[in-house]
């Protein structure tokens, strides 16, 4: 055999070589593992887009240049005392206004910046009967639809929402409730129908209360609720009720394991779709093929995960 004979061939061996090492990989031991994580995570949260039912709230819009007097505001937050100029007739630093009404009682044209004349807003506390003012460094015409002054929750918007939802029933989206007079967080349920009982003033960050009776045990809890216009759309009230019940989405999934969906809590043997329901999405998704099949691991936070075999929860850690 010639020198060049030899040699030839060896063109070609990192190609058969790589080959050899991919089959040997199957059903040695060695998995190949994929690493899936925000497009398929997205995949997984895009798999029931169509399954969620859209409660319509009509918006609500004021522009300062609109407000009347009179308007009603309530104090969220005693920190609002920063937002407001001090003044002779007291000590700004002392006074508590945390659920207080303040009315607004118009505005007056202060200092110029920049060639601007700006405009302070002036609102009354009947209570004490001090005006307090705040400076806003806008024009009257730079004033957008959408604006709010910190900690202060317009309360013709409290009563735009409670005028369309106050007395009807829904299924709440949220498991994560709160308790009416503590206002502690607790374990709810979701997807079950309540009762809206009133809609009422939130807090600085979210500037409403859905107050509601669960239709099946009576319990009472609450929401914090942002109002539709807030970028925080995770919050919004379509976004936490719809007006149809979940369950006639997923006809397949039988009444056990949907009351198991309802608290949040899996079994084994659950699928992919009834385990997303029950938890939610998870934070990372993990993709194993081997000889047996499909094996997928979800990671939640906290260290919980779910494990799948061929579709199918096999093992969990909560």
């Amino acid at each position: 055999m010639s020198l060049s004979s030899f040699i030839a061939p060896r063109r070609h061996c990192l190609p058969v070589v790589a080959l050899c090492v991919l089959m040997a990989s199957c059903g040695t031991g060695i998995e190949v593992t994929e690493r899936v994580t925000d497009k398929d995570v997205r995949r997984v949260i895009e798999q029931s887009a169509n399954h969620q039912p859209v409660v319509t709230i009509d918006a609500y819009v004021d522009s300062v240049p609109n407000w009347r007097q009179g308007k009603r505001f309530w104090v969220a937050d005693d920190q609002v005392r920063l937002l407001f100029a001090r003044s002779s007739d007291y000590d700004i630093d002392t006074v508590n206004l945390s659920g207080h009404v303040l009315a607004y009682s118009g505005y007056t044209t202060g200092g110029i910046y920049d060639n601007r004349q700006t405009v302070n807003l002036m609102f009354n506390d009947q209570s004490t009967s001090r005006t307090y003012v705040y400076r806003s460094g806008k024009t009257i015409d730079e004033f957008h639809p959408g604006f709010t002054i910190p900690m202060l929750i317009d309360l013709d918007l409290v009563d735009h929402i409670s005028r369309q939802v106050t007395g009807k029933d829904y299924y709440i989206r949220s498991s994560i409730w709160y308790d009416r007079q503590s206002e502690q967080m607790m374990k709810g349920r979701h997807f079950i129908k309540v009762h809206i009982d009133s809609v009422m003033p939130g807090n600085a960050v979210m500037p409403l209360r859905v107050l509601f009776t669960t239709a099946d045990s009576r319990e009472r809890a609450m929401l914090w609720m942002s109002d539709n216009a807030s970028t925080m759309h995770g919050r919004d009230f379509d976004a936490l009720f719809t007006a149809t019940d979940p369950h006639l989405a997923y006809p397949a999934i039988s009444e056990a394991n949907w009351e198991l969906i309802t608290r949040a809590q899996v079994v084994v043997g659950m699928t992919k779709e009834e385990c997303r329901l029950s938890l939610g999405s998870p934070r990372a998704v993990n993709e194993r093929p081997d000889q047996a099949g499909m094996r997928e691991y979800w990671y939640y936070d906290g260290g919980s995960y779910l494990y799948f075999v061929d579709g199918l929860l096999s093992q969990f850690k909560r």
